[in-house]
């Protein structure tokens, strides 16, 4: 199989043939059709904690990159639990020893996977994993949003950004979000409120359509400082810091109203979403489509922080 692999973050991304190994009676073979870019992808390959808790947790050498992917089973164990031909998306997962998404093909058990039905395309659900899964997990399972409630978004025009204003909509709850003058319309066409964050304090400006119950930390608390951010919530509210660094650390690990957030797929989380899609609730918006030769420049094009909605390798 190909495989995109890293060596550090200032080599390029090299694609190179590795053996498919024999299938676990548990397991599943899948055929990569799409990978979605998250920018953990590449903060993986740069150190911190993720990068460290692969190099001890994790398959070992070679790094392949990667979460999301989207494709279609050819193989199954003979506990597998899905028929070959069957159209799947999913993430894996480096603390049961896989390497990553940026292949042609990944070996995955079940309850990392949901079906995925004719009336989604393989790119639009590759487009899920982490990204509408961070939104997911912020919303239902850190908090339990409800008709009525507010949602603000720090970042709203990126990946999770999108996905999170539109499971707020479908969910009943009036979301916000801050983003660029030229985002506007994206953001407004999502049934947001936009704030644009040329125009002044968006926080300033978020406040008089708060509380909020969630605040997504998109971007980071530089930008945003952590303080401002919780003086806009309710008194069960909480900013959800998908965006953290070294100052938030203490906050997180001491104010129930600060969490951290990474979007971690399964089955159970995808399932609803994948249904959400094919009711026509949830809507992928790619940006860029790149070959797996080219993950580099995926990656070149997400460290930019300039990406509207997905970027997708195509294997």
């Amino acid at each position: 199989m190909r495989v995109a692999i890293s060596k550090s973050h200032t080599e390029p991304l090299a694609v190179i043939e590795l053996p498919s190994r024999p299938l676990r009676d548990d397991e599943l073979r899948v055929k990569v059709a799409a990978i979605g870019v998250n920018p953990v992808d590449w903060k993986m390959r740069e150190g911190g904690p993720l990068h460290f808790a692969y190099t001890f947790l994790g398959p070992g050498k070679p790094f392949v990159p990667g979460i999301d992917f989207a494709g279609e089973v050819i193989e199954a164990g003979k506990n597998g639990g899905l028929a070959v031909g069957t159209r799947v998306v999913g993430g894996t997962d480096f603390s049961r020893k896989q390497h990553g998404s940026y292949a042609s093909e990944v070996i995955v058990k079940r309850d990392q996977v949901a079906v995925v039905p004719d009336a989604v395309s393989l790119e639009d659900a590759a487009c899920l994993p982490v990204p509408a899964v961070t939104a997911w997990m912020a919303m239902r399972e850190h908090q339990k949003i409800a008709s009525g409630d507010k949602v603000l978004v720090l970042g709203a025009a990126g990946g999770v950004g999108l996905s999170a204003m539109q499971i707020a909509k479908m969910l009943g709850a009036q979301a916000v979000g801050v983003c660029s003058s030229r985002n506007v319309s994206l953001v407004e066409g999502e049934g947001a409120i936009a704030i644009d964050y040329t125009r002044g304090d968006a926080l300033e400006a978020a406040r008089a359509h708060g509380p909020y119950q969630v605040i997504l930390q998109l971007v980071g608390s530089d930008v945003y400082p952590l303080a401002k951010c919780r003086a806009l919530l309710t008194p069960t509210g909480t900013v959800e810091m998908v965006v953290s660094q070294p100052g938030d650390y203490l906050s997180i690990a001491f104010l129930p109203s600060v969490r951290t957030l990474l979007g971690a797929p399964n089955q159970k989380r995808l399932e609803p979403l994948v249904e959400a899609m094919a009711k026509g609730q949830l809507k992928a918006r790619i940006e860029a489509r790149f070959s797996l030769e080219d993950a580099e420049k995926a990656h070149e094009k997400s460290r930019s922080g300039k990406v509207v909605g997905k970027l997708l390798i195509v294997p």
